[in-house]
């Protein structure tokens, strides 16, 4: 395993940030680790990187003990903080250069130039990085978090402030990342766990609510129940609707739009639609509301 976290807890005077939690994330993983905010994930990801040392438990990092080698942990592991602290005074590829000789790193032209390659930094590389737009200091982040060659990479909250484009552009350059290495990321963004990971973790109040992979875990979590929309072209009868079989509930949400509950596991779309031709009328739009990440995530935490 490349990360394995036994029963650790961090606890500062009264407060218990992380309770006593277990799991284990494999090689060429991406897995999310989620919560709410205070929940411990920040905690948990600076004792992973040895920046603060648990209170009990063991913790490791590509067999490496986080407490006790801590050096050979971090050599093994990429870290890109949630408040990513670069210094806003040095030009790009002087920074990577400074990074670069901290790892002592053999040929660092030719690897800086693999990163700024790989975190799409060409245009950049020779501003200030204080210059730089939200999107590109993390891409900066990324590359002083990969310019080693890590086993491991751990990041807490990349996608933070970014726009819809540079979102994609990191969420891809990630999922490519996560083809050979292991990574460790948490995000309040559903969508980007759902587009990047294997396996989700969440944890709420420094315990373990949840740890399985994405489908599993909405199913899992689903109730024997589901909902329908329906758009027709004009009022339609709540309690026609409401008779309809397996129906538990019809409420009108606006206009001539209808939010259906439906019991079990049916599809009951032709029945709503043969209800429609029946009464003369027209469908405009008509979709089934599948669970989503964000669902399940509410219920664990709150």
């Amino acid at each position: 395993m490349s990360i394995s976290v036994n029963n650790i807890s961090k606890i500062y005077g009264d407060q218990k940030a992380i309770d006593n939690i277990s799991f284990e994330v494999g090689e060429a993983e991406i897995v999310g680790f989620l919560g709410p905010n205070g929940a411990g994930k920040s905690t948990m990801m600076k004792i992973l990187t040895c920046f603060i040392p648990q209170t009990s438990g063991k913790a490791s990092v590509c067999g490496y003990d986080v407490a006790e080698q801590s050096l050979e942990v971090r050599k093994q592991v990429g870290y890109l903080p949630e408040h990513n602290p670069l210094y806003l005074d040095m030009y790009v590829k002087e920074y990577l250069e400074f990074i670069a000789g901290l790892h002592h790193i053999k040929n660092p032209k030719n690897r800086i130039a693999e990163m700024i390659e790989m975190t799409g930094l060409q245009v950049e590389q020779k501003k200030k990085i204080g210059a730089l737009s939200k999107g590109y200091r993390q891409r900066v982040g990324l590359a002083q978090a990969l310019i080693h060659d890590p086993k491991v990479l751990i990041l807490d909250e990349p996608t933070t402030g970014l726009d819809p484009n540079q979102l994609a552009e990191i969420r891809n350059l990630i999922i490519q990342v996560g083809k050979q290495k292991t990574v460790m990321l948490s995000t309040h963004i559903m969508q980007e766990v759902e587009a990047m990971c294997d396996r989700v973790i969440i944890i709420n109040k420094g315990k373990i609510v949840a740890n399985s992979d994405t489908e599993s875990l909405q199913k899992s979590q689903i109730e024997n129940k589901y909902y329908i929309t329906v758009e027709f072209d004009r009022p339609a009868n709540t309690r026609t609707l409401r008779s309809l079989d397996h129906v538990t509930d019809a409420k009108n949400i606006k206009d001539n739009v209808w939010l259906i509950e439906v019991k079990g596991e049916k599809d009951i779309r032709p029945e709503v639609f043969q209800y429609a031709v029946k009464n003369g009328l027209a469908v405009l739009t008509l979709n089934k509301e599948e669970q989503k990440l964000e669902d399940v995530f509410k219920k664990l935490t709150k």
